[in-house]
């Protein structure tokens, strides 16, 4: 892993370096946050640099480095491979809504939300212990940091990299 890290964080400052000049949008605000590295590394390996970079608008879940850490050993190398770049790219897709969605218009309770993934749905919790995001295995992402502003839409940032499977269960 620490050699994908490196590789990842060349990826970052290089993205960084190249968009000083530019909007704030959403790829830029990760490549300018190493706790981002092998999201940037993933969004740039599936292709979807351009896409992210685009008008929007966009709300990304965005794991964390952890949170791929936290994958089964292999699973992000494997996913990097260019053979496999259609699952990586389907697995990118369901962290990304075609909307702005801010915290504060996820309503109470929970509720299905339609990711690009157009195939997959996401369950959105949210009460007073804050919002967590269902995925297709059945497991939930915590957002821990809400409503960080792009030019182009809104990163939340979670604590689970989100799978696509079976649609999961809202109550």
């Amino acid at each position: 892993m620490s050699n994908l890290r490196n590789i990842a964080a060349a990826a970052v400052t290089a993205a960084s370096l190249g968009s000083a000049a530019q909007a704030a949008d959403i790829v830029d605000i990760a490549a300018g946050d190493a706790r981002f590295s092998t999201l940037v590394a993933a969004v740039q390996a599936a292709g979807l640099v351009d896409t992210l970079k685009g008008p929007g608008p966009f709300t990304v879940y965005a794991p964390l480095n952890d949170a791929f850490d936290a994958l089964p050993e292999g699973t992000v190398e494997t996913l990097l491979k260019p053979e496999n770049k259609g699952q990586l790219t389907n697995v990118l897709l369901y962290h990304v809504d075609d909307r702005t969605l801010t915290a504060e218009m996820i309503p109470n309770g929970s509720n299905y939300f339609k990711p690009v993934l157009a195939s997959e749905r996401l369950c959105i919790t949210k009460n007073a212990s804050g919002v967590s995001i269902a995925d297709g295995t059945g497991a939930s992402a915590n957002v821990v940091v809400a409503n960080i502003k792009a030019d182009n839409g809104v990163i939340h940032v979670v604590d689970k990299v989100l799978l696509p499977g079976t649609r999961p269960a809202c109550h």
